[in-house]
């Protein structure tokens, strides 16, 4: 069995080396004539597969993508050449969320912001969305959810409201697939006409997919005057972004939101044991088994939990300004190519989860924040 994966996916050899040959590939670049072989084939979000990549291809049982979005998967071509698909859903939710409240931890530095005063207005209330609202619970910030297709579902019980509302909150942080069909499309969702509704004292966050956000009428907004502050992971049509708009955010980033270490690795793990259903065998590897140790692994905690004591333990496994310097120390301004935009995301630097970390607090600390928030528990 021939495997075919993208070059980008953590420890790809370590879960798929004993169920066949292994080839890599570049992801943006593949090409039918490189895959017309493939019985696996296992991409990430660059990676678009159609009838156009597969052309060649008759012997493919099985497609994965490493990713929770599938926008650049042609399901529908897969089912009718009777084509196993399996996605990751939820495999980097943590590490989107976790990129959130690093932002969100720099702005209120940054802008002398009472980060607990704040009310997040969160669309898109799916894995991602959950697993912020789980770190927003912790600190206790209070939140809108926004997600119409959500609430019209009798099984959710949470509460619900509506985009209006939640374009209205403190900061506004956006977690929805990429639609283009039906009443609740999410293609351009921002539009000029929201944007426009936006104040100056807003902090809008996009870690889904650039186009979710009219970036050419945010950019033209920006130069009008509107103040709102940006913190913009995504982008339109990547990796040849509107690089003017570069300059009117505060933190911008080449879509690594959910490139923890964990993150991406879990996708890979996913993809696995998918496989191995498919193939009817038992799946016996786990990530656990692969996992290096953090740099730094453990800490003390003798202090009260407040808004220092979340400033620096977030920065102790995640300073989101470090991808912010990253992103614009390596693109050229005047010609941004797909190969510098990849660069940025293919020699990623080593990032963790909260989880990575284990903080030791005393038995009777009568707050247990930082646990809630992710990060390892032990007692001093």
């Amino acid at each position: 069995m021939k495997i075919y994966y993208d070059e980008n996916m953590p420890f790809a050899k370590d879960f798929f080396g004993d169920l066949g040959q292994l080839h890599s590939f570049s992801g943006r670049t593949l090409t039918a004539e490189q895959v017309k072989a493939a019985d696996v084939l296992l991409v990430r979000s660059i990676t678009k597969v159609n009838k156009a990549l597969l052309q060649k291809n008759n012997v493919c049982k099985f497609v994965g993508t490493a990713t929770i979005g599938v926008d650049h998967i042609d399901q529908t071509y897969l089912q009718s050449q009777n084509i196993t698909f399996s996605s990751a859903p939820g495999c980097n939710a943590i590490s989107v969320a976790e990129y959130v409240l690093s932002a969100l931890v720099i702005m209120s530095e940054r802008y002398l912001i009472d980060l607990f005063s704040l009310t997040v207005g969160i669309v898109g209330a799916g894995n991602t969305g959950t697993k912020l609202t789980e770190k927003l619970d912790a600190l206790g910030i209070k939140y809108l959810l926004c997600d119409p297709i959500l609430a019209e579902k009798s099984n959710d019980e949470r509460q619900f409201s509506s985009l209006d509302d939640a374009l209205k909150c403190d900061v506004v942080s956006l977690h929805v697939p990429l639609t283009t069909k039906g009443v609740h499309a999410t293609y351009h969702l921002l539009n000029e006409q929201r944007l426009r509704c936006l104040t100056d004292k807003q902090i809008l966050i996009n870690a889904c997919r650039g186009e979710v956000i009219d970036n050419r009428s945010l950019l033209n907004l920006k130069k009008q005057g509107l103040k709102t502050k940006l913190i913009l992971d995504v982008w339109e049509n990547e990796p040849n972004i509107l690089i003017e708009l570069i300059e009117h955010t505060d933190i911008a980033t080449a879509h690594i939101a959910g490139y923890s270490l964990e993150g991406k690795a879990r996708g890979t793990e996913m993809l696995y044991q998918a496989l191995c259903k498919t193939l009817n065998i038992e799946a016996e590897k786990q990530l656990i088994q692969f996992l290096p140790s953090a740099q730094i692994d453990y800490a003390e905690v003798k202090q009260d939990f407040d808004e220092i004591l979340l400033n620096q333990l977030v920065k102790m496994v995640y300073d989101v300004r470090r991808d912010d310097a990253i992103f614009r120390q390596s693109i050229d301004r005047q010609q941004l190519t797909a190969q510098s935009f990849d660069h940025i995301r293919k020699t990623y630097p080593a990032r963790r989860e909260f989880s990575a970390i284990t903080v030791a607090m005393k038995n009777d600390a009568k707050d247990d924040v930082p646990h809630r928030l992710g990060f390892s528990k032990t007692s001093l």
